[in-house]
């Protein structure tokens, strides 16, 4: 039996030095047997037809037309030459939150950034990052190079989750200043406004983007396990709460799937893909299955 341990588990790589480490480890564990490059296709867009021409890859030809005048044609595409993935960190208190001994949504979703970026940087495309609260605080302009890699490795291992945040006015803010169209990653547990929220994804599928939110959550967020009177510690300028949990629970849970079903909707209808990642589950559940179906999608 192989007993080698689960470099995939979140709280196994959270105990390893460096995230260039960790990153390596991910993107050699799943993600790199996935598919040539998981993001392939990501910045396509239809433009044409052409007649097929013997050797021509068949995925693509339109089988409709097909159908219609007994004649191939092939749909031709408009391809960047360089896929841009710019990926937004929040880094706003309520993301140091942890139950158990489970990491942190924060610490969670670094290891998720850096796998992704070592992934994309590796298929020689390019990432960008942007660590954010209420304001940007700290924007790294989309790179391909192994420099660029280590520069963004070394800025997400050294900085903290910190006050509170301010998603809508953020992403209309970086819409702004992504001038180059590409792939919008968001890793964040997205506690506030739903509505500011909303209108900030919309802004950047408006700038043509596509849109990616990863929803980080603890499972105590989720199935709110406490049982005796509690100190619910605030965050973010809120004040601490002593409270009996049954006497909450059902109200708490309501108001989750109220929030949880609004996001959902908002992204389905805005054309946005929503990933769950919950910081209990091994980093080769979700996100593989997602990238996996980007894949197959791409094809």
């Amino acid at each position: 039996m192989d007993e080698s341990p689960n470099y995939l588990d979140p709280q196994t790589l959270a105990n390893l030095e460096g995230l260039d480490l960790q990153a390596r480890l991910l993107v050699e564990g799943y993600v790199a047997g996935l598919h040539k490059s998981p993001y392939q296709g990501f910045s396509v867009e239809f433009a044409d037809y052409r007649e097929y021409v013997p050797g021509d890859d068949i995925r693509h030809v339109d089988w409709k037309v097909w159908s219609k005048t007994d004649k191939l044609y092939l749909k031709q595409y408009e391809e960047e030459t360089n896929l841009i993935l710019y990926m937004l960190l929040d880094t706003s208190e309520s993301m140091a939150y942890r139950s158990g001994r489970n990491v942190s949504k924060f610490q969670y979703a670094q290891l998720v950034v850096a796998a992704l970026s070592y992934l994309v940087i590796q298929h020689q495309d390019s990432v960008g990052l942007a660590l954010f609260d209420d304001a940007v605080r700290r924007y790294l302009r989309p790179a391909g190079q192994p420099m660029h890699l280590k520069e963004l490795l070394h800025v997400l291992e050294v900085t903290p989750a910190r006050e509170k945040s301010n998603m809508g006015a953020v992403m209309h803010d970086l819409a702004e200043r992504f001038k180059k169209r590409g792939v919008v990653a968001i890793f964040s547990d997205f506690f506030d406004d739903p509505a500011r929220i909303l209108d900030g994804l919309r802004h950047f599928r408006h700038r043509r983007h596509e849109v990616i939110v990863f929803h980080v959550l603890d499972p105590a967020e989720i199935e709110f396990p406490f049982r005796e009177p509690t100190l619910f510690r605030g965050m973010e300028g809120l004040p601490d709460v002593m409270a009996e949990p049954h006497a909450l629970r059902r109200a708490y849970q309501d108001e989750l799937r109220s929030f949880l079903d609004r996001l959902k909707t908002g992204c389905r209808m805005a054309n946005i893909d929503y990933v769950p990642l919950r910081t209990d589950q091994s980093l080769d559940g979700p996100l593989s299955s997602y990238l996996a179906s980007r894949s197959a999608r791409a094809l």
